[in-house]
């Protein structure tokens, strides 16, 4: 049975009915995102599609969880930090939510670390990714079912080969998204032999690369072997189309960057050929919970599921395992029954790692390949990329 929403003050609450009225009291969960005020709001609207259909996945159509029905409360930061801080609080305190789920931008949604600790409640972060989210300033109240940048740059430096005759600049927004992700490159490559030859960091929003991108060919042009600039930026913009059509080729100089969602694919059709790695392509990963989030999908909006409606998924997906197995529904029982637990999601078994959290996942090396009859570039899989492969740096100790 579909949702049935209705409207609390600013808030939206999706609430499944049965036919009769509950009487047992709602376990309530709050999406805490920007969904107004950026081009990023696309992310979150594609996480509470994914979390929407992940619990009605995981519940089997009841939106229920140990007799009790799922309450859902829809909170919007606007992508301001004080914004969202206030409506992590406003969730906890006055809607007297469980578990809140957010952000979307890692700027503001670190910003709602210290709020859960003050109130003592379980933070999930999807869709945000800088690994700072689980470093030293997160708490023993936050859970990460979102990948981190060190996933994003270990297994892009893995689908780069690297060794001594690789030379890389890169490009990136100056925020936690991007400083983290390029530390993490970095300390990817440690050991191989390449070379970052120059950083470059670039406002957000920013529309026009040239600067940087003619210090970028500066500082490759002349070296020897493979010389790649390594584009991390998550919004818009298209850095990718502005440096290729300054004709890096000329001083054989190629582009790099990770997948992205389906919107703006259609862009990668300019480097047929090129590598890197993807967090999620709905036509990866094989089993049985991705094949019906691509069928109904494609059956309720015309279309496949994108990057943030996995992520979405796999964080409903925990939530739901957590309360299920949980001694109880409380905070403290919920922290226990989440350390170290391994549930299914779309893209196959994450695990919570005990230390700091973060879920431990799969990631995927691709090659970009074009069809005409298809709108966007398609990353075809190169190969998986294991959780194990993975090395991630511990986060949070305490």
């Amino acid at each position: 049975m579909k949702p049935v929403f209705r409207m609390i003050g600013s808030t939206i609450a999706a609430i499944a009915v049965s036919g009769a009225a509950y009487a047992a009291d709602p376990i309530k969960i709050a999406l805490v995102h920007g969904i107004s005020g950026s081009t990023y709001e696309v992310f979150s609207k594609q996480t509470h599609t994914g979390f929407q259909m992940g619990l009605e996945y995981a519940t089997g159509g009841t939106m229920e969880v140990a007799g009790r029905p799922l309450e859902i409360i829809i909170k919007d930061t606007q992508f301001k930090p004080d914004v969202a801080r206030a409506a992590l609080a406003e969730a906890y305190g006055d809607d007297e939510v469980l578990i809140a789920v957010g952000g979307t931008s890692s700027g503001v949604t670190k910003g709602m670390l210290p709020i859960a600790e003050e109130y003592e409640r379980i933070l999930l972060i999807e869709p945000a990714v800088a690994d700072s989210l689980t470093g030293e300033d997160s708490n023993r109240y936050v859970f990460k079912t979102s990948r981190n940048s060190s996933m994003d740059m270990q297994a892009q430096a893995l689908a780069l080969a690297p060794d001594e005759n690789l030379f890389v600049a890169t490009l990136a927004e100056d925020y936690a998204f991007g400083r983290d992700g390029i530390s993490a490159f970095k300390a990817a490559l440690d050991g191989s032999g390449a070379t970052i030859v120059t950083e470059e960091y670039v406002p957000q929003k920013t529309t026009d690369f040239t600067a940087a991108t003619e210090r970028m060919f500066n500082a490759l042009k002349d070296k020897p072997g493979r010389k790649v600039i390594l584009i991390y930026v998550a919004g818009g913009g298209d850095p990718m189309g502005k440096i290729q059509a300054m004709e890096p080729a000329r001083y054989d100089i190629s582009i790099s960057t990770g997948g992205h969602i389906l919107p703006v694919l259609p862009t990668y059709k300019r480097v047929p050929g090129m590598e890197g790695a993807i967090y999620y392509y709905y036509e990866i990963p094989r089993n049985e919970i991705n094949d019906w989030l691509v069928k109904e999908h494609q059956a309720r909006f015309d279309s496949p599921p994108d990057f943030f409606t996995a992520g979405g998924m796999a964080a409903a997906l925990a939530i739901v395992k957590g309360l299920e197995t949980a001694e109880s529904i409380d905070t403290e029982s919920l922290i226990a029954a989440m350390e170290g637990m391994s549930w299914e999601t779309p893209k196959g078994t994450m695990t919570f790692r005990p230390e700091d959290h973060q879920a431990l996942q799969d990631m995927y090396h691709f090659k970009i390949r074009v069809d005409d009859e298809v709108d966007w570039a398609i990353p075809d899989l190169v190969r998986e990329i294991s959780a194990d492969e993975l090395k991630i740096p511990l986060g949070r100790t305490n």
